[in-house]
């Protein structure tokens, strides 16, 4: 029975990254070496899906996706972020050597799409040498922007599998109210340059009971494709710092963010995810390894960012091996804990039976 509803599941998310690419190629067409790029890389893709199930045939359950933080430095301090509230113990960083060892198990095993998340991943610009060894993969570089330079852009030029995605919290006021005076001015000069240079980019939108209307609302979405903007991801505000309770979006505003972006990629067309998503139609959390894995910046393996809890590290064990830790195992297992209510993250809500799983 298990292995049905992972090969239900499996389905489920091969057919969400399908649309992804497809989204992608749709609104890329006007630039035919793009346009041949993501065509190459939805083939890649397939081919992934297919290491997958021949692992998940074999017992191993692979997620398609894993977020590696390669740092926690960041040269700003935004309010409420996420990398500098989560208790977690400061240990030395992998080096690019250790970096290049997870991603090669990670290809191997059909992780195909890495998110590379810091802290700010520019503080630390020799991850292109890594990702240059890794064209079949997906790199979403998520980044403040503000270490943008013309050198970093002619990196994310010849490098067309490291996107660039651009986080914000909508237009200058409420962004640099989060992230610092002058912020947002930055972004946009950034996303003029990377849209002249041709390079395919997002944006990265933490979405807040206040700022919702913003940055789901039509102007916004337009003015950002003005400015080349073709990825939107909409990550849901998780409550990490006390007191931030209520930027949690509310029910309402859940549902109809799904209504939203199926509209727009009809009416603006690009690609829209939201994160965490519809984990009702997944069954539950997909963390875990269910859908998607986090490497730490010191090589533990996590259920996600917002659950700085581990039990294995690429540095002691196979990531195939890491996969099936106890922990992973019992989180798997109990998902219908995991459903997301009232906001937030479930796992980030229940510490303590998280870390009971540890021991």
């Amino acid at each position: 029975m298990e292995m049905e509803n992972n090969n239900d599941l499996n389905r489920m998310i091969n057919e969400m990254i399908r649309g992804i690419f497809s989204d992608a190629l749709g609104v890329s067409l006007k630039d035919p070496a793009m346009a041949a790029f993501f065509v190459r890389a939805a083939l890649a893709q397939k081919k992934a899906a297919a290491v997958r199930q021949y692992n998940e045939e074999h017992g191993v359950h692979v997620p398609p996706v894993m977020i590696l933080s390669i740092t926690n430095k960041c040269n700003l301090h935004c309010a409420g972020c996420y990398s500098r509230l989560v208790p977690r113990e400061r240990k030395p960083e992998l080096d690019e050597a250790g970096l290049r060892n997870v991603l090669k198990q990670a290809s191997e095993l059909g992780i195909s799409i890495v998110l590379v998340v810091g802290g700010e991943p520019l503080t630390r610009p020799e991850i292109f040498n890594v990702t240059k060894d890794f064209p079949d993969m997906i790199f979403t570089l998520f980044t403040n922007g503000t270490l943008i330079d013309d050198a970093v852009i002619q990196k994310f030029k010849e490098q067309k599998h490291v996107i660039p995605i651009l986080s914000m919290e909508g237009h200058e006021n409420i962004t640099d109210l989060r992230r610092g005076s002058g912020t947002y001015d930055r972004l946009m000069r950034d996303m003029t340059k990377l849209c002249e240079r041709g390079v395919f980019f997002g944006s990265s939108l933490t979405v807040t009971r206040m700022n919702y209307d913003e940055v789901t609302g039509e102007p916004f979405v337009k003015r950002m494709r003005e400015h080349g903007c073709k990825a939107f991801i909409y990550v849901e505000y998780n409550p990490v710092k006390k007191g931030t309770e209520d930027w949690v979006v509310t029910d309402a505003q859940r549902d109809e963010i799904l209504a939203k972006m199926a509209a727009y990629r009809k009416s603006q067309p690009g690609v829209y995810i939201g994160f965490p998503g519809d984990e009702k139609l997944f069954g539950g959390c997909l963390s875990s390894g269910r859908g998607f894995i986090h490497v730490s910046a010191s090589g533990d393996l996590e259920p996600c960012p917002f659950a700085p809890f581990s039990d294995s590290s690429i540095l002691d064990m196979p990531l195939k091996e890491a996969l099936n830790s106890k922990l992973f195992r019992a989180l798997r297992a109990n998902r219908d804990q995991l459903m997301e209510s009232n906001g937030g993250c479930a796992l980030w809500k229940k510490p303590e039976w998280v870390k009971s799983l540890t021991e």
